[in-house]
This record gives C-alpha cells, sequence and structure tokens, in this order.
C-alpha cells in the first residue's frame, strides 16, 4: 500500500461510518507532512445541514484543531470527487492538493462534471489525483444506493 492508498483507507473508513449513519458514504481525511491532521464523513441528515459534506465537516475540525482556517500546505483525501460547494471551501482554506477516489459524474467540480478547479476567479491554485483506491470508493457508493433503491 503506498502513501496515498493509506491516507485513502482512512476516508474510506470515514466513508463507512456514513453508510452505518444511513449518510451518503463519503468520507475525507487530511494530511499535513505525513501527519493526519483531520478525519471526517458525510452528516448533513444527522446535523440537518445541507452543508455538513465531509470536505466541509474536516475543514471545520481540522481549522479548530490548528486554531486557524487556512489550511496551508495539506493534502486532502476524499472518496468523491468534489462538490462547487466543498471546492470553494478548499480553495479558501488555501489546501495544496485534493486527492480523490471516485470520480462525480452528477456534480462532481474537479474534472468529471465541472472543472472549477483552474478557474480565472479563484486566485488560489491546487493540484488534483483522481483514482486513488476508485474501485473501493466506488462500490461503497453503489452498494449504499442499491440499497436504497
Amino acid at each position: 500500500m503506498n502513501e496515498h492508498e493509506k491516507w485513502m483507507q482512512i476516508a474510506i473508513n470515514e466513508a463507512i461510518e456514513a453508510g452505518n449513519e444511513g449518510e451518503v458514504p463519503v468520507g475525507a481525511a487530511l494530511v499535513k507532512d505525513g501527519k493526519l491532521i483531520a478525519q471526517a464523513h458525510n452528516q448533513p441528515i444527522l446535523k440537518n445541514d445541507a452543508s455538513a459534506h465531509a470536505e466541509i465537516q474536516l475543514l471545520r475540525i481540522a481549522g479548530q484543531k490548528t486554531n486557524n482556517y487556512r489550511l496551508n500546505n495539506t493534502i486532502i483525501y476524499v472518496t468523491l470527487e468534489p462538490c462547487i460547494m466543498c471546492l470553494g471551501a478548499i480553495m479558501n482554506a488555501r489546501v495544496a492538493k485534493i486527492i480523490y477516489g471516485a470520480n462525480d459524474h452528477k456534480i462532481g467540480a474537479c474534472g468529471s462534471c465541472l472543472n472549477l478547479v483552474n478557474s480565472k476567479f479563484f486566485n488560489h491554485k491546487l493540484d488534483i489525483k483522481s483514482g486513488i483506491l476508485e474501485k473501493k470508493c466506488k462500490v461503497l457508493l453503489q452498494d449504499f444506493f442499491k440499497i436504497r433503491r
């Protein structure tokens, strides 16, 4: 297991926890200098908060832990490609890199549905890498929605 897979597995474990809570199984982990800063998962239903996506929850936790809303030089690992809301928050937090597992062809904002990563209206640039443990991430979502339908 390489470094990216190691951190993505933590995000996957968070996604599993979300699914166990009846939430869409998306999880995230934030890493800086090879150390885990925070981990979180989707909780919009539990918190009655449409903004409680895994990435937003993660940024909130990390901001509290670091006592700073700027999360410079960090890497976010997330099981599903971020949406527009989450990408905006990640940009505002100045995260350096997004590494995600599965593409989101419905609302993904990092290239699958829409690519806002290099938009001129963002003054922050970040790197994107996709496909890390993609199959595991996809299966979690597919299995969750099979049960729901």
